[in-house]
Order: C-alpha cells, then sequence, then structure tokens
C-alpha cells in the first residue's frame, strides 16, 4: 500500500468517526458574525491552522478547496462567496465527501444566509484538479500538502498554479519541520498520514512554493503546532514541528528573486529625511518601512549602520515594499 493509499485509508476512517485531537481539531475556529459552525463540523475540524483570511475575500472570490475534510473552511469561504459554486471543494475519499455533504446540509438549516448551493463538492485529487486552467482566484488547502512527498508536493503546488488566474492566491496552512524529519519517521505511512512526518522544513517548503513561479510569498503566522518527543519517536533529541499560514501569489518572479514577507521592517536612521535606494523603496527617517526578506538583506549590506533591519515576526497582512 502506498502512503496516499495509507492517507486515503486514514481519512475514510476519521471521516466515519471524527478523532478528537487529530491536529487542531480542539482548537476553536474564525469566529464571523452570524455564522454558526455545526458541532460535527467542528469536530472534523483537522487542520494546523487556518487559510480563511478575510482581507483576502473581497468581491466574492471563486475559491477553490483542496481536501474537504468536514467542511468548515469550505463553508467559511461562501460567508464571503454567498452564491452558487463560489466554493468549489474537491476530495479523492468518498466517505470525506459524503459527511461533508451532511455536515453543509445541517449548517444550512443552522445558518439563514447559507445554501447548500454556495459549495460545489467535486471527486478529484491535489494532483489532477478537476478546474479548467487560470479560472480561480483562490486555492486553499489545510494540512493536506505535509502529507505528500517533496517531489508529489511540487505536482500539487504546480496543479494550484495552473488553475489560479493571474494574480490569483495560494492560501495554505501546513506544518514545517524545525529541522529535517529522520528517514524512519518519513516512511512511516501512518505518521505522514497524521500529520506528523511528512513536514519540510520552513527553507525548503518555501523554496518549493517559488520553484513553481509564485512570485511572491506572505508568511501570515508561525505557532508551535506539535513536539515530537525523544522516547516516543526514537530521535537523538525532540523534534518541535511547527504551523505555517502562507499566502503565494500568482505573480511574476522578480528579475532579483522572488519577495517574501515575514514582518520584517527597515529602518532609516542617517542624516537626511529620508533614503531612496533607487530601485523603489523610500525609507522616511526613524519610520518602520515593511520591507520583504530579500529587500531587508540588500539594505542592510548597502547602509550598515544607517539603516536597521528588525527581525521577522513571522506575521503579515499585505501591502509591503513590492
Amino acid at each position: 500500500m502506498s502512503y496516499l493509499e495509507t492517507a486515503a485509508q486514514f481519512y475514510s476512517e476519521v471521516a466515519q468517526e471524527p478523532e478528537v485531537g487529530l491536529c487542531c481539531v480542539q482548537s476553536t475556529p474564525l469566529q464571523l458574525p452570524g455564522l454558526k459552525i455545526p458541532c460535527r463540523m467542528q469536530e472534523m475540524n483537522y487542520g494546523c491552522g487556518t487559510t480563511v483570511h478575510p482581507t483576502e475575500l473581497g468581491n466574492q472570490p471563486t475559491v477553490l478547496y483542496v481536501g474537504v475534510g468536514g467542511g468548515l473552511e469550505a463553508l467559511q469561504f461562501a460567508y464571503f462567496s454567498r452564491r452558487s459554486s463560489a466554493v468549489i471543494a474537491v476530495d479523492p475519499v468518498v466517505q470525506m465527501r459524503e459527511a461533508a455533504t451532511r455536515n453543509l446540509e445541517i449548517a444550512a438549516r443552522e445558518n439563514s444566509w447559507f445554501d447548500t448551493s454556495f459549495v460545489e463538492i467535486k471527486e478529484g485529487d491535489a494532483f489532477n484538479l478537476p478546474i479548467p486552467d487560470s479560472s480561480v482566484d483562490i486555492v486553499a488547502q489545510n494540512c493536506l500538502f505535509n502529507i505528500f512527498e517533496p517531489e508529489d508536493l511540487t505536482r500539487a503546488l504546480q496543479e494550484a498554479y495552473r488553475v489560479l488566474k493571474p494574480g490569483g492566491k495560494l492560501q495554505m496552512s501546513d506544518p514545517i519541520a524545525t529541522r529535517p524529519i529522520p528517514q524512519h519517521l518519513q516512511k512511516d505511512e501512518r505518521l505522514r498520514a497524521m500529520c506528523l512526518s511528512g513536514a519540510l522544513t520552513y527553507e525548503e517548503y518555501i523554496q518549493r512554493i517559488i520553484n513553481v513561479g509564485f512570485g511572491k510569498v506572505e508568511i501570515r503566522a508561525r505557532r508551535p503546532y506539535r513536539l515530537l518527543d525523544s522516547y516516543t519517536y526514537n530521535l537523538e533529541e525532540n523534534l518541535l514541528l511547527e504551523s505555517l499560514d502562507s499566502v503565494a501569489f500568482k505573480v511574476p518572479i522578480p528579475d532579483d528573486g522572488a519577495c517574501v514577507f515575514t514582518g520584517k521592517t527597515a529602518i532609516y536612521a542617517g542624516s537626511e529625511n529620508f533614503f531612496d535606494d533607487g530601485v523603489g523603496h523610500l525609507l522616511p527617517k526613524g519610520i518602520p518601512t515593511v520591507v520583504c526578506d530579500k529587500t531587508a538583506a540588500k539594505l542592510a549590506k548597502l547602509m550598515p549602520g544607517e539603516i536597521t533591519i528588525t527581525e521577522s515576526t513571522w506575521h503579515y497582512s499585505g501591502g509591503g515594499c513590492c
């Protein structure tokens, strides 16, 4: 049995009988005025963060949600796009599709604004999305892509890039590892399906996003997720997994490389009222200016002592220098 077949079997099981404690099922989902989340849907909240960022959801975007789970985030996306098939949810596991359908029917009874036609559930997987090229505004996935082996992750990212409109956004939440996960854990198919052994390091994860063509990546949140302890997992020392929420934009990669925003700022402290680097970055004296990591590194070398670069906050909500 392949690791993908193991994952499908595992999620078939937890679709039929929710597993309390899996991923962040005990966390409180995003609260929105007038939105009531059915209890069963909350129990099936098999995610490690959130992909639903209200500031991204103006103008009723068309959303493709990969891996429908219990339907919670599909419902949240529908809150912002209240029209037929505004949210297309794709899942290869029939039991999960059936569970999400039941949960959304309950949601329609509990939320007067919601109609089940707002969410269209389709059979399909991350490697073969049943969607035309350049047809959706947002692709979202929560705690799914980390299950994939690295080359399969690249295939999934390429598919997401294909179906996005120019300027569209890939909104993801995945576990990452603070150091490479040992091979004996990576090969454990059950642990991989449980989102505990397939995580890449932050650097490799972001680079794979960039490698398929995304020109800008913004980190929305980075927080502790799980600790793999040395005793249980046969490790030399404990290994921390983190949850990373990111938004990647389908825009061209600049000649000098992609822009990755992690919350860094540049602060000019020279003798003039402002500093202009001549390529579009204007720094008023004494005022923190948001910059991407690439620009931060260049400015730090350009004027050491006169430009201070602050550390990554791992929280960035949009805009910026590039």
